[in-house]
């Protein structure tokens, strides 16, 4: 985009913060006085691990979001726990594989959810990190997208606050308070409701409000400020998550961003404003003393980017894809009262993790305990995030393809996944079709070294369907042989 066109906008204030890139000064570094840190976890929708500027990405400007990078910490072997959003978010939400809890591709209408062997909604009974945050006297939030049940006909599942959350504004995949969608108009339509949008507002439950689709996350923003604030004069700690969906599909950007139209300019245009509209949020926890000593930022994604508009960066595959296109992420953690002085701005590119190291981490640094018999997929690596420690995932990470998304007929998608250290096996439900990777020397999947590994590969591929027997038999057609 034109810089002077770009200039102009921002000075009009519709994009919000255009925070300059810099390090943070030593002044920033001072005691970590609370024992019990304030937690934002900001997880984007369709972002691919090369599109933000500090992970090598051009075509869209991301100031707000690489000044937390170059203030913190980078990661480069973040993977979340399906390529597809349900049940990724099922995992930060749970510490375990969504598929535990029969979630294994996006939550549609009753009908598709029960056809795909799905779950209606996250299950009430599941681990949730809020609500094990709760009793110790945290403040819990959620604003934006939650995709964990309610929408399309299913008006019944159980509203946010049921997980734990105090305060909850989301939009059409979900309940409760609800900020929905008017889509711009161009391309000979007019400017319109998003049919899902509709189908919410039938469904009641909250309270309702339309906004331009380009400005959704702002609201988000501005419910987060204000739920901040709050906690803030209670004096109590908060975990609050911030799902913007901006740059999953439709995208519609404001009007300056829209470059030549394309799907992939559209897509630029909707990840710029993303990250402009989230910066007046990471401003105020940085110029507030109190917070900026005392909080730490999580910025991720759900899983890999929708083909043909973001950048997957080196990795093969997309979104849907159990290829590291679809599940490897940016990962970027910043605390400047947590996070040590000498570590500011460095990339740590050793330390595997998960979407469901998440739960485990995040108490571990809270000091919480989750209630006795909680058994998590995940591990407590918090001292990592927040750069006191390089430690790394030990155990085996599996995956499951969605399985309404087979892939292309001429090159369907592997049914599983598992990865153990460097290596990287993917098979079909019957066990043939091995492909085998070492991600360190080929982290782009390219080169199948299936035939020259066979006792690894069988290892690895028994491993797979141990794991599988431990989950519920509801995925069709997603058995072991």
């Amino acid at each position: 985009m034109n810089k002077l066109l770009l200039g102009a906008f921002v000075a009009a204030g519709a994009l919000g913060s255009g925070s300059a890139l810099a390090q943070p000064s030593q002044t920033m570094q001072t005691p970590n006085t609370s024992p019990k840190p304030n937690i934002i976890f900001v997880f984007a929708d369709d972002l691919g691990y090369g599109d933000l500027g500090c992970y090598g990405g051009k075509g869209a400007e991301t100031p707000n979001i690489d000044r937390l990078a170059a203030e913190g910490l980078r990661f480069t072997q973040f993977c979340v726990n399906s390529p597809i959003c349900s049940p990724s978010r099922t995992a930060v939400t749970t510490g375990q594989y969504p598929a535990r809890w029969s979630i294994t591709s996006y939550i549609a209408d009753r009908g598709l959810n029960r056809r795909r062997g799905m779950a209606q909604w996250l299950d009430p009974r599941a681990p949730s990190l809020a609500r094990f945050l709760q009793p110790v006297g945290y403040a819990t939030g959620h604003f934006g997208k939650w995709h964990l049940g309610g929408g399309r006909d299913v008006g019944e599942a159980p509203l946010p606050t049921e997980y734990g959350f105090d305060a909850s504004l989301t939009q059409f995949e979900g309940l409760g308070d609800r900020v929905l969608a008017v889509l711009s108009a161009q391309d000979g339509k007019p400017e319109r409701k998003m049919p899902l949008g509709v189908q919410s507002e039938r469904l009641g439950r909250g309270e309702v409000r339309w906004e331009k689709r380009s400005q959704v996350t702002r609201a988000f923003v501005d419910g987060t400020l204000a739920f901040i604030q709050k906690a803030e004069n209670e004096n109590k700690p908060f975990y609050v998550n911030v799902w913007p969906d901006d740059v999953h599909s439709p995208f519609d950007p404001p009007s300056l961003l829209r470059g030549d139209g394309s799907n992939r300019a559209l897509y630029h245009g909707v990840l710029h404003a993303m990250d402009a509209q989230l910066g007046p949020l990471f401003d105020y926890v940085r110029q507030n003393p109190k917070l900026r000593d005392n909080t730490l930022i999580i910025f991720t994604s759900d899983n890999g980017p929708e083909p043909g508009a973001g950048s997957a960066g080196p990795f093969r595959g997309a979104k849907a894809a159990l290829y590291e296109g679809g599940v490897r992420e940016p990962f970027i953690t910043w605390a400047p009262g947590l996070i040590p002085a000498t570590q500011w701005g460095n990339v740590n590119t050793s330390s595997l993790f998960s979407g469901v190291d998440m739960v485990p981490s995040l108490l571990g640094l809270a000091g919480v305990e989750a209630p006795q018999g909680t058994q998590f997929d995940g591990v407590n690596l918090g001292q990592t995030l927040i750069g006191k420690a390089q430690n790394t995932r030990t155990a085996p990470l599996f995956w499951k393809r969605p399985p309404d998304r087979p892939g292309p007929p001429e090159a369907p998608f592997p049914d599983f996944a598992v990865r153990e250290g460097d290596w990287k096996l993917l098979v079909e439900a019957n066990g043939t079709g091995a492909q085998l990777f070492n991600l360190k020397n080929d982290p782009g999947e390219t080169q199948n070294l299936a035939a020259e590994q066979p006792a690894l590969v069988k290892r690895l591929r028994s491993a797979i369907f141990a794991w599988n027997a431990t989950l519920p038999r509801t995925a069709i057609g997603m058995t072991a042989p």
